[in-house]
């Protein structure tokens, strides 16, 4: 088959998995709703019952009342009443805070993607107070680092990449332009609706950022297919997919063919809400997307569903409208992205709401009160602790959408900063009567991504460059990586090389071409939005965070810093503290202690330089549990 004739709604089927066999659950059960993919999808359209409307997601929110609890000591704010008050149904209550040293790895990590420095370790270590505390992690949010740290969750939810993917991948020029669009406004604290709005219209706003709109655009795309039609098919609906699943978490795409088999989202729903981007102008063949929204000239096209989602087949027109289930007064769509955008981010969207704030719980303890982030409706999950999940949601416009504040709530709270691993009676109780830790019972050990993992390497050997924004690095790439490769893609590297340290964030992102330590560790394909990074573990990410050149280089230049820390002290034991102390931001385990000095001891008496033996030493400790997971 001719590439270039591949039928782009054949794409679309083969990258999403057909709805009706999809379940989170095991096999799929017979749904109450059938398959429909009527000639006439507007006419046949079913209608919403009282019954979809009573889910609990697409309930109104209404303020939660703060329960009682019995052990009012463990409470440090509004956040552990609601935990506590689960915990204490089944006999448990919150656990006792982890030591200074876990607690401010955790959430220097949390926050700005990186390791805390020796120095903060040793004064909060001496001075652990509350207020100590408070004050380190207003730090944290304060620093540009911040929003380097907390864009990268959100790129994976716009599928962001720099090239179009398929087979020529071809390089988009000024992508990055919207990576860095998120990370300043991020650090600036936009608020999150604002924030919401300019990735819809920020072209269209008074005031508003055009490069935000980068959202829009920055999913996959073919520009030399035969079929331009069908191109713009493909990216319309992928967009719209897109909105409907970060914003409102609802698997839209299901209705691109097809009223959905199993939550209240019709066929023509999903062309409803494409129609608010069919302003975008025809595409011409051998031309990319440009990284920013525009609108064509003239008036608005007219905007149609199709039939069984096939370019070929329009069926009846359609006007821009909301998702009818998320919609309970049943306002009426002004027709422009503008509309759009303030629908979506009110204080009244209670769907969009829980989606938002069910994602900042989601960065701090690995998985959302609801698990299936992006997936709100009947085969998700269903919250763990349904009220505080509404009053978080509650919480958000009343702290002015400010981010920054509810990251802060949530890491003072005592859920937050309760031990991960512990020993005694009430740990034991934890473990038998909270399994799944789906109570909060403990807080959950989180493994760092490859883009942390790169970053804490470059951090800790004192060689991560510090420059922010601008066009992406490009990071020479193993030896057997390029031997596969193109020549012009081997000789596509960043010839400065100061600007291969710097943080993850800003190295250039292929679709087709993943970074091995991010491919490894589970970085998205940005074919689609990525709710949740997976956590898998397998045999090449040992090998290659012990044999790769990066990690060799690394290991070498941490002996280095560490001799030169040890104060001219050579003795193994000492070499073994400052080795923990930079790696793992504390001071190691009696265990670890006698394990290391005497691994050093052997290697240095085994004719090998106690330098060399050292460098073993620290990519030994590399490749640890205890550097590649935060308690």
């Amino acid at each position: 088959m001719n590439r270039r004739t591949v039928s782009f709604t054949t794409l679309t089927r083969a990258m999403i998995l057909p709805c009706a066999l999809l379940s989170l659950h095991g096999p799929p059960a017979l749904s109450a709703r059938a398959i429909r993919a009527s000639a006439d999808p507007v006419k046949d359209e079913p209608v919403i019952t009282e019954k979809d409307r009573q889910h609990w997601a697409f309930v109104p929110l209404s303020t939660p009342v703060l329960p009682t609890v019995a052990h009012q000591g463990v409470i440090r704010n509004e956040v552990d009443r609601f935990v506590e008050a689960e915990l204490e149904k089944v006999g448990l209550k919150l656990l006792p805070q982890a030591d200074a040293a876990t607690l401010l790895r955790r959430v220097t990590f949390d926050l700005i993607g990186l390791p805390p420095a020796e120095a903060e370790v040793a004064a909060f270590v001496a001075n652990p107070s509350d207020d100590a505390y408070a004050a380190y992690v207003d730090r944290l949010l304060a620093s540009p680092q911040y929003g380097e740290a907390a864009a990268q969750p959100w790129l994976d939810l716009a599928r962001f990449a720099e090239t179009d993917g398929f087979e020529h991948d071809i390089e988009r020029k000024h992508a990055w332009k919207y990576r860095d669009w998120v990370i300043s406004a991020l650090n600036r604290d936009m608020p999150f609706d604002a924030f919401v709005r300019h990735q819809i219209a920020g072209d269209k706003m008074e005031g508003g950022e055009a490069a935000a709109t980068g959202f829009l655009l920055s999913g996959p795309d073919m520009p030399d297919i035969n079929n331009q039609d069908e191109r713009r098919h493909f990216v319309l609906n992928d967009m719209t997919s897109t909105v409907g699943s970060v914003f409102l978490g609802l698997t839209m795409s299901c209705a691109q063919c097809h009223d959905h088999p199993y939550d209240a989202v019709s066929q023509a729903d999903f062309y409803r809400l494409r129609a608010f981007f069919d302003v975008l102008p025809p595409i011409a063949r051998d031309r990319q997307l440009g990284p920013e929204m525009r609108e064509a000239d003239g008036p608005r096209p007219v905007s149609h569903a199709y039939v069984r989602g096939d370019v070929r087949r329009a069926g009846p027109e359609v006007q821009p409208g909301y998702p009818r289930i998320a919609n309970p007064r049943g306002e009426v769509a002004g027709g422009s992205r503008e509309a759009l955008a303030d629908w979506l981010a009110t204080k009244d969207n209670a769907l969009f709401l829980r989606v938002a704030v069910n994602r900042l719980w989601q960065q701090h303890f690995g998985k959302g009160l609801v698990v299936s982030a992006s997936d709100f409706g009947k085969q998700g999950d269903k919250p763990t602790n349904a009220e505080l999940l509404d009053w978080l949601a509650m919480e958000l416009p009343r702290q002015g959408w400010s981010l920054k504040k509810m990251h802060r709530m949530i890491v003072l709270s005592a859920t937050y900063r309760q031990q991960s691993v512990g020993k005694g009676a009430a740990w034991e109780s934890a473990l038998a009567k909270d399994p799944e830790n789906n109570l909060y019972s403990r807080m959950p050990r989180k493994r760092l991504t490859g883009e942390a993992i790169r970053d804490a390497m470059l951090y800790t050997s004192d060689h991560l460059n510090p420059k922010a924004g601008g066009p992406s690095v490009r990071l020479p790439l193993p030896l057997e990586v390029r031997n596969n490769l193109l020549k012009k893609q081997r000789e596509d590297v960043t010839k400065d090389p100061t600007e291969h340290a710097r943080r993850s964030v800003y190295t250039f992102s292929r679709r087709n071409l993943r970074y091995p330590l991010f491919d490894l560790f589970d970085r998205p394909d940005a074919l689609i939005s990525c709710a949740r990074r997976g956590e898998s573990t397998t045999a090449p990410q040992a090998l290659l965070l012990f044999n790769s050149e990066v990690s060799q280089e690394t290991a070498r230049e941490l002996a280095k810093k560490v001799m030169s820390e040890s104060g001219g002290d050579s003795a193994p034991e000492m070499l073994v503290k400052v080795t923990s102390r930079v790696l793992l931001s504390r001071e190691p385990t009696k265990e670890e202690l006698a394990v290391g000095a005497a691994f050093l001891q052997k290697h240095t008496a085994h004719t090998e330089t106690l330098q060399q033996a050292l460098t073993d030493y620290c990519l030994a400790v590399l490749n640890s549990n205890a550097f590649v997971w935060v308690d």
